[in-house]
């Protein structure tokens, strides 16, 4: 994540940031506070919910996936709070119903990760229904594919056999793509 210039806020530059990738989590941070935001951070659902609750953020970055539940139970904690919040959800898993979810809950924006901080300022600072330029280096749609098997396979504990059947797909032929490497 590059140096960029500073922004302009016209009001409450307040952003709360919840993941729970630490790395992740403190890399977006700095970007964020060097892009002019006055940034918070979360690592839980729980810990997201407090700050949420006891001061309210003008603008909000949430992962869909957290260790103790799912990160829309802090968007409808902000949206309760404060309804002009700008929100973004991020995830490592883009699939069409938790982006619908997302945005019916309350958030601005939904985008996958990897999004680096140019794409998540953009998408914060949206007007409107203005959508943010295309990503320059989306995921394609073999990755897309891998990183659902991959989240379904964990989620199965590494059961072959239960991840084959959630997916709908022969224990084999999972086999053969679990055996490959991801895809660029």
């Amino acid at each position: 994540m590059e140096d960029p210039e500073p922004i302009d806020f016209p009001g409450d530059k307040t952003l709360l940031l919840v993941d729970d990738d630490e790395p992740f989590l403190k890399r977006l941070a700095r970007a964020m506070e060097k892009r002019g935001f006055k940034v918070t951070t979360a690592e839980s659902v729980a810990e997201g919910r407090a700050h949420a609750t006891h001061c309210p953020p003008a603008y909000a970055v949430v992962d869909l996936r957290l260790g103790d539940g799912n990160g829309l139970d802090v968007v409808e904690t902000i949206r309760a709070k404060r309804e002009d919040a700008k929100i973004v959800v991020l995830t490592g898993y883009g699939a069409i119903a938790t982006a619908v979810a997302a945005v019916k809950i309350g958030a601005t924006d939904y985008l996958s990760k990897p999004a680096d901080a140019n794409e998540i300022t953009a998408a914060l600072l949206s007007r409107g229904h203005d959508l943010p330029p295309p990503p320059e280096n989306p995921m394609s749609a073999d990755r897309v594919k891998w990183e659902h098997i991959q989240r379904i396979y964990e989620q199965c504990d590494r059961n072959v056999s239960e991840t084959a059947r959630r997916l709908s797909m022969h224990r084999r032929t999972l086999q053969r793509i679990l055996a490959k490497r991801s895809p660029r």
